[in-house]
């Protein structure tokens, strides 16, 4: 009885240590407080200018086509990755592994000064193409889409390749129609996971983006130096929505977890 209190007690400041800072942010971003204090009367303004601002519009269009962008090749080219690092003889695959960890557990602020340096100082790559940017969030979620994919990859059963080969299926048909089907929970995995991982960058992005480019982490950091009172609290309206979407997306992917199991009797991810 002790020990079941007390796992509560600690899970309970652990939920409160987590979450507490982003209710409060909720809270004031429907007043007319202008800093964190006292709550004032109830109002929408910040959801209006956050939705109104062109600047701010711009600046969410531009950090979510980067996401989705940049966790697309990410997506390709860790599933490839993947692949070929499971099919390869035990060296070149002991090696692929290890270099695919690198990037992962590297600090995110070496990994966005190497690719500058790299790109705009050694091949004269202007910033402003948004190259170095896009190269620089590949980089950094690519492995993470090669973690998603390798489990599902040793689950697969090797001989369904093989047959495919023996029925006369060229290595191109088969790895198309019947490896990536089976990879394909890893790969959704994977490419959600790269969308996070980009959205969320900070120091790569310092680095590597044009001068007139902000994501929604660089723009943060910047206004809290110096924008508009107006500007800063319309942020916590952003925060409170992309809260609300994260909690959102979980709950629709546990529902359809649940329904799954409930019709076939496994999850998606036995499939």
């Amino acid at each position: 009885m002790k020990k079941s209190i007390g796992k509560s007690t600690f899970i309970s400041l652990v939920l409160l240590f987590l979450y507490a800072p982003i209710l409060i942010l909720m809270v004031y971003s429907f007043t007319t407080a202008t800093h964190i204090g006292a709550i004032r009367g109830f109002s929408l303004h910040n959801y209006v200018t956050l939705f109104t601002t062109e600047e701010l519009l711009k600046m969410i269009r531009g950090t979510v086509l980067l996401a989705l962008g940049s966790a697309a090749i990410a997506a390709v080219l860790g599933t490839l990755g993947a692949i070929g690092s499971f099919y390869s003889k035990n060296g070149a695959a002991a090696f692929l592994s290890t270099m695919n960890q690198v990037p992962v557990v590297n600090a995110d602020v070496v990994t966005g000064f190497s690719i500058c340096i790299l790109l705009v100082v050694a091949f004269g790559v202007n910033k402003d193409t948004f190259v170095p940017l896009v190269a620089g969030h590949v980089v950094l979620c690519a492995p993470f889409v090669y973690l998603s994919v390798i489990p599902r990859l040793k689950q697969m059963d090797p001989s369904i390749y093989e047959a495919a080969l023996d029925l006369g299926a060229t290595p191109a048909s088969a790895l198309r129609t019947v490896v990536l089907p089976q990879l394909a929970p890893g790969v959704v995995s994977g490419f959600a996971l790269a969308v996070t991982l980009s959205l969320d960058d900070y120091f790569i992005a310092t680095y590597t983006k044009p001068a007139t480019f902000d994501t929604i982490s660089t723009y943060v950091v910047n206004a809290t130096k110096g924008a508009q009172t107006e500007i800063k609290t319309a942020l916590w309206a952003l925060s409170t929505v992309i809260f609300a979407l994260v909690v959102l997306i979980v709950i629709c992917m546990n529902v359809y977890v649940r329904r799954q199991k409930k019709e076939t009797g496994r999850t998606p991810s036995d499939v």
